[in-house]
């Protein structure tokens, strides 16, 4: 990576200097209190710290510490501040974790240990540079307003949406709720050639049955008591833009017949009117049910599921949707953040852990209200899995060790290979595209008996 300067915060030159030689691959900068540090930060902006949190001219009290951790965090909130302790300090140290230092090293001074947590917080800083470029350069995380994501599968859904909009073809767009179907809708319509026109929204399923065709339709003065003067529908309304019909597989049976006339010759008639009226208008459509069951119950017309659904779009659920979950929390804490005029400082380790081994059944709207909560409620400085509500005791802690990962992959596929083999080596390697010598190896590396 590009900055690879630590700041040693340490006021003993002794292990100023141990901890110095340790780090020859880095550029180390020293600092021996709080001003001095500070000073260091601002002219040279070093991506890792260590501090001592016994630092002068109160050795013996961690507050020094603390208040050099917060404004080291306040000039730059980035930085990964790993803070040295003693050896009965752990409530100190967690302290500091809760402060927003990265992590923590309890003395005796052990090169080993300390040389571990330093380079795997350069390591993360990398990683974290690496997104950053990914998705400046490569990903569009906003492909139309509102829609974040860089996984593959919104990638393809945008691609897809991308290709539609410009068609007149009706758009049924399918997923679980929460998940995003409004605002794809919206995207369809700022790419479509309807744009300039409205873009007018209306849940079926949150409207009496009573009122809906006439919110639909529009009615003429006199058509039903309190009718007092005319009035256009929503349909009507959209007229050279766009009608998203959400939730389309709550509309009323008796409604569809009048719905599918007006999608198949594109007019209307309001209530208590007998002219038809002309309409040009991007149809979109929503639903979380399935449509078919609800066809084959009688509850949904054959003839209407393939009127609105000429191009159906599947919108995956978020726990299906690689890498998102991270970065639709972090936009969402950044923008709550400064909305409610808090200064946290991002999440902690084990609230990343859960948001990403959490199944999210309330998808995107769910992740949102979580975070939006938890940023208004916290007393800390980070949010950690608890201010979300959500138990890492039921879910399994997120391994990045690429060794274990590989050892773990390699492990099922010799088992898969020999259990398809009989048990016989020769075969399973040709299996698995190895030689029978490489294979032994494996077997004997990975503890598998044959």
């Amino acid at each position: 990576m590009n900055n690879n300067k630590l700041l040693v915060v340490e006021d003993d030159p002794g292990l100023q200097s141990q901890i110095r030689w340790c780090f020859e691959n880095y550029e180390v900068l020293l600092a021996h209190d709080r001003q001095s540090a500070l000073e260091q930060v601002k002219k040279h902006k070093p991506a890792v710290v260590t501090l001592d949190l016994g630092l002068p001219p109160h050795e013996d009290n961690p507050s020094e510490g603390f208040a050099t951790l917060e404004q080291i965090l306040e000039l730059d909130p980035n930085i990964k501040i790993v803070v040295v302790t003693g050896q009965d300090e752990r409530e100190n140290a967690i302290k500091a974790i809760g402060l927003g230092a990265y992590d923590f090293y309890s003395k005796p001074f052990e090169p080993e240990i300390i040389g571990l947590i330093v380079n795997r917080a350069f390591r993360l800083l990398e990683l974290e540079d690496d997104n950053q470029r990914l998705q400046a350069t490569t990903i569009n995380p906003e492909p139309f307003a509102g829609v974040i994501g860089c996984s593959p599968q919104m990638q393809t859904l945008c691609k897809a949406v991308e290709k539609v909009a410009p068609s007149d073809a009706t758009v049924l767009l399918l997923g679980e709720s929460g998940t995003g179907k409004e605002l794809c809708a919206k995207g369809l319509h700022t790419l479509g050639s309807n744009s300039a026109g409205h873009f007018v929204a209306i849940n079926c399923a949150a409207i009496p049955e009573t009122l809906l065709e006439s919110e639909l339709f529009g009615y003429e003065k006199g058509a039903f008591t309190g009718a007092n003067k005319q009035t256009i529908g929503k349909i009507e309304y959209a007229d050279g833009g766009t009608l998203f019909l959400d939730e389309m597989g709550d509309l009323p049976f008796a409604l569809q017949a009048k719905l599918l006339r007006f999608l198949q010759e594109r007019v209307v008639e309001r209530v208590g009117g007998h002219a038809p009226i002309p309409v040009n208008v991007r149809v979109v459509c929503a639903t979380h049910q399935n449509l078919r069951e609800r066809i084959e119950n009688g509850e949904f017309r054959e003839d209407l599921f393939y009127r609105i659904s000429e191009i159906p779009l599947e919108i995956p659920p978020l726990r299906n949707r690689e890498g998102d979950v991270i970065i639709l929390a972090r936009f969402f804490f950044d923008k709550f953040n400064q909305d409610h005029n808090r200064k946290l400082r991002g999440f902690t380790k084990d609230a990343l852990s859960a948001m990403e081994s959490y199944s999210w059944p309330g998808n995107v709207r769910e992740l949102q209200n979580r975070i939006k909560r938890a940023v208004i409620m916290t007393d800390g400085k980070q949010i950690s899995a608890s201010d979300l509500e959500l138990d890492r005791t039921a879910s399994e802690t997120m391994n990045f060790d690429l060794r274990d990962i590989r050892e773990k992959v390699e492990r099922q596929a010799i088992l898969r290979a020999l259990s398809h083999a009989n048990g016989k080596v020769a075969p399973a390697a040709e299996l698995l595209g190895v030689s029978r010598p490489t294979l032994y190896d494996l077997i004997k590396k990975l503890h598998i008996s044959v």
